[in-house]
């Protein structure tokens, strides 16, 4: 998110903040953007989460539909060259 700004830039940001809301409320402000900043992170990591859990029973379902579980000795369900079609 930050990747993109150099230390001229993020000098100036910080003087304009100063000038606009002088040296007692950054600190605050400061605060707040941390905090806000970490919610948002959390949030996005939490959607992130819920989108995997949700992929791995379907990408598990997938594999039964196609007959791809482990047996009990240790091989395929179904060898992969019995899916080829023949030809005609």
């Amino acid at each position: 998110m930050l990747g993109n700004i150099g230390p001229t830039t993020l000098v100036l940001i910080i003087l304009i903040a100063l000038l606009l809301f002088g040296p007692s409320k950054l600190p605050e402000l400061g605060r707040a953007f941390g905090r806000t900043l970490r919610e948002f992170k959390k949030g996005a990591n939490e959607v992130i989460n819920e989108e995997e859990e949700k992929r791995k029973p379907e990408a598990l379902k997938g594999d039964k539909e196609n007959g791809n579980l482990m047996s009990a000795e240790g091989d395929r369900g179904k060898d992969a060259s019995d899916n080829r079609r023949l030809p005609d």
